[in-house]
């Protein structure tokens, strides 16, 4: 007999699950490759795992819990930086290998020396920044596996061919005692891509159209599965951008076919990190059943902005250009990559930023990185630090998502800012009253420079 076709996430999931089949509605347990926790979540998480399985437990497999430090670090809030400490006991008493600490004394405490600034780096040589960019970087991803993490933009992992969802304290205390975890199978979508990105245009501008045609729950508890050639044209960084926002139209998770791309970019982290090289891709079938399925002309996008309150609230860039700005921020897991950075250098070089510009590089290799790139025998730093952007050293995930008053970029005051990060809820920034305007780093640069909401294909040819 033929199995019937299945969706990647139902592929991924069946063969997790130990079944040859499953469909939407299905409850199956499912074997899981990767829990991942970070400073926020993780002491609640620990706190589970040790009510329900003893204080002397052991997780069910130390070399599939990966901790990564990157929420409220560089903090002088003195419950963020005991949320460290917790972190760090509990890995040395579980002798767990992938842990991304601030600081190399695996008996010492970490503490945000406030006196240093904000610019300066303040971590040690494990230390790597934000979780969902950490995970792909570090060789934590891997196509047909299943990865759950503490955090609703884990679904960023989905970029990999992997089913990537966030996950809840109690479940992840869960997983750490078993291994495995109750899931129900959602519906899928289709998101069928054609074309390529015309100039000004980035994966951002992407995802931010798609949201705002299904709505901020457009996606609610439904796979977002994308496909063809225009998908098979993007990067690994541009698959990731759109992987990342699957969780702001509701979605379970995003989702990506696994091609040569995929391959050479796990295939090159996972050996430079020791990490598991084993893994199987879930391919795709012909006739797959979907709740939705659509097809996107990339050639026909514009630059685009969610406008407040919500990442649905959609219009163009263009259409926006009477909105005056008081603050520019690129950063996060879903803005704050080397390609982003480099996309907002494009547009500000030469030039000097009209409001605050904060820029927070996702990883510590995004900082390298952009040191060591040279344009014209200036390094990419240095272009970004001339045009008046205040860069720290320190990445994480900082303003994003609001965090202690000292938090690098936080919106401490009503203010409109317009961000490359991926949530604009009232107060996501800080102070509740502020307006986030979410758009692509090209957009964000070109804003930087007028003031005021930009059509970046001003500044590109």
């Amino acid at each position: 007999m033929i199995p019937s076709p299945m969706t990647l996430t139902e592929k991924v999931l069946a063969r997790a699950s130990g079944k040859t089949h499953v469909q939407p509605g299905d409850n199956v347990w499912v074997n899981v490759d990767v829990l991942m926790t970070h400073d926020v979540c993780g002491p609640g998480t620990i706190g589970v795992f040790k009510r329900e399985f003893g204080k002397d437990a052991k997780v069910w497999d130390r070399n599939r819990v990966v901790i990564i430090p990157d929420h409220y670090i560089f903090t002088a809030d003195s419950m963020s930086n005991r949320n460290v400490d917790i972190l760090r006991d509990f890995v040395r008493e579980q002798e767990l290998p992938y842990f991304y600490d601030v600081i190399d004394d695996p008996s010492g405490h970490w503490k945000f020396d406030a006196s240093q600034g904000q610019l300066q780096r303040q971590y040690g040589s494990r230390y790597t920044g934000v979780c969902h960019t950490t995970l792909p970087w570090k060789g934590h991803t891997r196509p047909g596996e299943v990865l759950f993490g503490t955090d609703s933009h884990t679904c960023m992992a989905g970029a990999f061919n992997q089913f990537a969802t966030g996950i809840g304290n109690t479940d992840a205390g869960f997983i750490l005692g078993t291994g495995k975890l109750l899931i129900k199978v959602p519906e899928s979508m289709r998101f069928y891509l054609e074309g390529n990105l015309p100039p000004g245009v980035m994966a951002k501008d992407v995802i931010l159209h798609v949201i705002g045609e299904i709505g901020f729950d457009g996606a609610t508890y439904r796979a977002m599965q994308w496909e063809g050639p225009g998908v098979h044209g993007m990067s690994m960084d541009d698959r990731m951008t759109i992987a990342n926002m699957a969780i702001e139209a509701g979605g379970k998770n995003g989702i990506f076919p696994c091609d040569q791309k995929t391959l050479d970019y796990v295939r090159e982290r996972v050996e430079e990190n020791g990490t598991k090289s084993a893994f199987e891709p879930a391919e795709i079938d012909r006739d797959q059943s979907f709740v939705y399925d659509r097809v996107f002309d990339l050639s026909k996008l514009e630059p685009t902005v969610a406008c407040h309150p919500d990442p649905g609230n959609r219009k163009t860039a263009k259409e926006l250009e009477h909105v005056t700005l008081d603050r520019a921020y690129i950063g996060s897991c879903t803005g704050g990559k080397t390609s982003d950075f480099l996309a907002f250098a494009e547009v500000v070089r030469g030039k000097t930023v009209k409001i605050d510009t904060f820029g927070v590089p996702a990883t510590t290799k995004v900082v390298q990185e952009l040191k060591d790139t040279l344009w014209g025998g200036q390094s990419v730093w240095q272009i970004l630090e001339s045009a008046g952007v205040r860069l720290t050293e320190n990445a994480s995930c900082a303003a994003c998502l609001g965090g202690p008053v000292d938090t690098f970029g936080r919106l401490n005051k009503p203010m409109k800012c317009i961000s490359a990060t991926n949530r604009n809820f009232p107060g996501r920034m800080g102070n509740k009253e502020s307006e986030v305007y979410l758009a692509s780093p090209y957009t964000v640069a070109a804003s930087a420079l007028t003031g005021h909401i930009t059509d970046p294909r001003t500044f590109i040819s």
